[in-house]
């Protein structure tokens, strides 16, 4: 049986070594590539694929965003996550949502073969290199933790533009929300963040990955 797969990553390179390690295997094709998260749903409503690599971070939305409106309308769809992100917050938060695996993009071509034919089959499946990190917490905590940092569309523009060292004035006249509503979005992410103050919470944003995209 041939297993249609599809790719949605902004690195053109990525797509190119994944379409190389699938060139020479006879069950596998590669039937459409994105680049950004319009484009994949725009695609979607034109053909479905069997299996769908979906990056977690797209220039417009991110891995969980665009998983969680997908599975809506797809449901069987395998979405197996694709990403640098080797923490088991992000694993955990995209099985949550219903992806059927995650994929570390330095994974080798036996390794992605697999990934692909056991989502496909209707198993999870889990990189060899996070496995260990999950077995090393429970799956309740986890599902816990993937619960509390999970942020907002609106959350996560402002904790980037903190980040990127900007004052509350400043982050509402770019969002174009009053000072009062950008002062309690911070008090929010402090809190979902565990930050005392804004240096502790860029550290923990960088940590986690949360500002990228």
């Amino acid at each position: 049986m041939m297993i249609r797969t599809a790719i949605a990553d902004d690195h053109p390179m990525v797509i190119n070594g994944v379409r190389e390690m699938l060139a020479n295997c006879a069950h596998i094709t590669l039937t459409n590539t994105y680049l950004c998260g319009s484009a994949l749903l725009e695609g979607l409503k034109q053909e479905v694929p069997d299996v769908l690599l979906l990056d977690f971070q797209l220039p417009d939305k991110t891995g969980d965003e665009l998983a969680h409106t997908i599975l809506k309308s797809h449901p069987d769809l395998a979405i197996l996550t694709l990403t640098n992100f080797e923490h088991a917050l992000y694993v955990n938060m995209m099985l949550n949502i219903g992806a059927r695996g995650y994929l570390l993009k330095n994974t080798d071509q036996p390794t992605l073969i697999k990934a692909i034919e056991t989502v496909h089959a209707g198993h999870l499946f889990i990189a060899p290199q996070m496995q260990a990190q999950m077995q090393k917490q429970p799956a309740q905590a986890v599902r816990k933790t993937a619960s509390h940092f999970a942020l907002t569309p609106r959350e996560k523009d402002i904790l980037k533009l903190i980040v990127g060292a900007c004052s509350n004035q400043e982050i509402a006249e770019q969002l174009h929300l009053s000072l009062r509503t950008v002062e309690n979005y911070r008090l929010n992410l402090s809190l979902k963040l565990e930050a005392k103050n804004t240096a502790a919470l860029i550290r923990k944003a960088l940590e986690l990955g949360l500002a990228v995209g």
